[in-house]
């Protein structure tokens, strides 16, 4: 196992590497660099002050070398300073990080809280009320976009006196008022992430329920719980858990919008900030975190294989 996750880990490298080429070059490409939005609030600055915002900014050099920088950067745990406030990005992102993680694992949990009961339910329901009902809902799931229904949230209820909290609420202000601050947008987030998981669970848990073993458990007069739980559900769940492992992905862009329309203090609304700024070294460290959080999930989604199924060894 120890050597398998140090191979998907040398194997991860180009693809971070990767990741992190494209987004230094693509934000240097978009019209309007950090430059000329530095000089437009020096409206009488002239060509000297270009060239000295380039040289203090280490923009005069080529583009090839200054992605070498900063990869050497990188090596040494130094994501660089922001251009505008001049702060490590590294300390901004430390900051905002774990509200990010929350907000993503809490929108997670509610989608599998959601998905699972009711694929399970639609899956030993076949072609009844309650099949047809579940499957309605993961459709629905699917087609409505959670940055809508989070509009709709805000607006609406605001009619009535009500809305839902939009001030961040830390651990220290108390627990429930924490919870209930992330609650609705993770809600939002949770039921969009649910309809795919839903789908799967009810396919594969239909696919396994037809299985020879599943009709010898029937036979020896086991509790249909036990049966669709400890017999049932374990088995389908491979497939399940890959599709959570590449949710993690959504999710975390999922927050990008949420936390900008519930004013969250996270990684997403910083980088929405941070690309309408040109802030280049932000930016790059946003998708840097990003990436290395989807490949590091992925990689424990290949772990969890193996303890579900007894039968795959990494060797």
């Amino acid at each position: 196992m120890t050597k398998y996750l140090v191979r998907r880990a040398l194997l991860a490298v180009p693809t971070v590497l990767l990741v992190l080429f494209a987004t230094f070059s693509i934000v240097r490409l978009v019209p309007g660099d950090i430059v000329e939005l530095i000089l437009a609030e020096r409206p009488y600055a002239g060509d000297d002050a270009r060239q000295q915002v380039e040289e203090d900014l280490g923009l005069d050099r080529p583009m090839v070398v200054q992605f070498i920088y900063y990869i050497g950067d990188i090596a040494r745990g130094d994501l660089g300073n922001s251009y505008w406030t001049t702060r490590p990005v590294t300390e901004e992102l430390g900051n905002r990080m774990p509200i990010t993680f929350e907000f993503g694992l809490f929108a997670i949990l509610l989608g599998l809280i959601i998905a699972l009961p009711i694929g399970i339910l639609s899956a030993t329901r076949q072609d009844t009320i309650a099949d047809y009902a579940a499957r309605s809902v993961a459709i629905f799931a699917l087609s409505v976009p959670y940055f809508f229904t989070a509009t709709l949230l805000i607006v609406f209820p605001a009619k009535w006196g009500w809305a839902p909290p939009l001030r961040y609420q830390s651990w220290a202000d108390g627990p429930i008022d924490h919870i209930y601050y992330f609650f609705f947008p993770a809600l939002l987030l949770g039921v969009s992430l649910a309809g795919t998981v839903m789908r799967m669970t009810r396919t594969m848990m239909l696919e396994v329920l037809r299985q020879d073993y599943i009709r010898t458990a029937w036979s020896k007069g086991l509790r249909e719980r036990s049966i669709i739980l400890r017999h049932g559900l374990r088995n389908a769940m491979i497939p399940i858990i890959t599709i959570v492992g590449l949710q993690v992905g959504v999710a975390l862009s999922g927050t990008i919008i949420l936390e900008t329309i519930f004013n969250m203090p996270g990684v997403g609304r910083y980088l929405v900030g941070a690309i309408s700024q040109r802030d280049y070294p932000s930016i790059q460290g946003v998708v840097l975190i990003l990436a290395v959080s989807v490949v590091v999930v992925n990689i424990l989604v290949d772990v969890a294989y193996a303890s579900l199924d007894p039968r795959i060894r990494y060797g």
